[in-house]
């Protein structure tokens, strides 16, 4: 899949922009500031109908204004053309459609443009919760599985029954808690299944990555943890319904998951330097990319790369030069505020290319 032209009106601080990009290498320059990430983000809002942040959609509309417009025209590896388009007026839900026809639901489109994006935020996944590495894990299986997003949906919207019914005073009605038990557990099954299996096939694809860009200095892991390792939900919810009403929250199942990040075997939250969680990072995102190409539809996703290079030894860079600049990647998007950087790379790349400069929210070849 490749985005031949882009069209935004009112996102962010880019008021309005008509862009044509190649399809195998566009970098874009300019100091902090001044709008390289929120075009990555647009990039990103019309794959997965949300910003890369998580921020509310409103707040990606240019402040002032009262409406937001982006427009994607793609193309597939066959030639097949794809037209997206995302709508929105302030205080209204926004519209996604493909072509003239609007989805009923957004989870639809989860999936059809495959997106990764590799971003100073990422370091989240290290240093922020568990559900920093959730959201790692279902980004990308909901984006070859489209029955993943919905099963989860069903799970969070039972999940949220129960606690409401935890958090009453009175005791709970028992058939009603069973009733919502009952479904965060056969949905649970399905999430932890797809979950435990991502991180099965994922991780060699990681190790692999991690050892290329790091020249094997170091031995990396990821380890899947979850309360359905013990079994089936339903029995832990039963025994766990009276002290979770004393809290008031249910303390057991899929939304506590986690995935253990190590280096040397140790957590590399506590062990890594800067350098170190940016090259573990940036493994983990190019190895999304590599099983996101090999799975589900099997198209070549977007790759994202906002400020790539920040932190990391001149090896490491030449490493992911080499890497992204391969025939194992498609259409790339990378920002830097360092020119000499683009140069660099753009001296690899024996194909087309764009060279952009952003500045103030304008973008303009140069």
């Amino acid at each position: 899949m490749k985005l031949n032209h882009l069209s935004i009106l009112n996102y962010r601080n880019i008021r309005q922009a008509e862009l044509d990009f190649s399809g195998k290498l566009n970098c874009l320059v300019g100091m902090n500031g001044e709008g390289k990430t929120n075009l990555l983000d647009a990039i990103h809002y019309l794959s997965l109908c949300r910003s890369c942040s998580g921020c509310p959609d409103a707040m990606a509309m240019t402040h002032g204004e009262d409406i937001m417009a982006l427009q994607g025209k793609y193309e597939r590896e066959d030639g097949t053309p794809e037209d997206i388009h995302i709508g929105m007026k302030r205080g209204q839900k926004k519209v996604v459609r493909r072509g003239c026809k609007p989805y009923k639901r957004l989870s639809g489109h989860i999936g059809l443009i495959p997106v990764v994006m590799v971003s100073p935020d990422d370091q989240a996944l290290i240093t922020g919760g568990s559900e920093e590495r959730r959201r790692f894990m279902d980004l990308a299986i909901a984006q070859y599985d489209g029955a993943y997003i919905e099963s989860l949906a069903r799970y969070n919207k039972a999940l949220q029954q129960r606690n409401a019914l935890l958090k009453a005073e009175e005791e709970p009605d028992h058939d009603l808690m069973l009733m919502w038990e009952e479904q965060m557990s056969a949905e649970a099954d399905y999430v932890f299944g797809r979950r435990r299996e991502y991180v099965e096939r994922f991780t060699p694809v990681f190790r692999h990555f991690h050892e290329t860009i790091s020249c094997g200095r170091e031995a990396v892991g990821l380890e899947y943890v979850s309360h359905l390792q013990r079994g089936s939900l339903l029995p832990q919810l039963k025994e766990w319904r009276g002290r979770e009403h004393a809290v008031g929250y249910t303390l057991h199942g899929i939304h506590r998951d986690d995935m253990e990040m190590t280096l040397q075997g140790h957590p590399i939250r506590r062990e890594g330097s800067q350098g170190q969680g940016k090259t573990y990072l940036t493994a983990m995102k190019l190895a999304q990319y590599d099983f996101l190409h090999h799975s589900g539809s099997k198209t070549s996703p977007i790759l994202l790369l906002d400020d790539i290079f920040d932190k990391l030894d001149s090896t490491r860079v030449q490493q992911i030069v080499e890497l992204v600049g391969g025939e194992d990647f498609g259409q790339i998007f990378i920002t830097d505020t360092n020119r000499k950087h683009l140069d660099r790379i753009l001296e690899t790349c024996t194909g087309d290319y764009r060279l952009l400069q952003v500045q103030g929210g304008h973008i303009e070849p140069c």
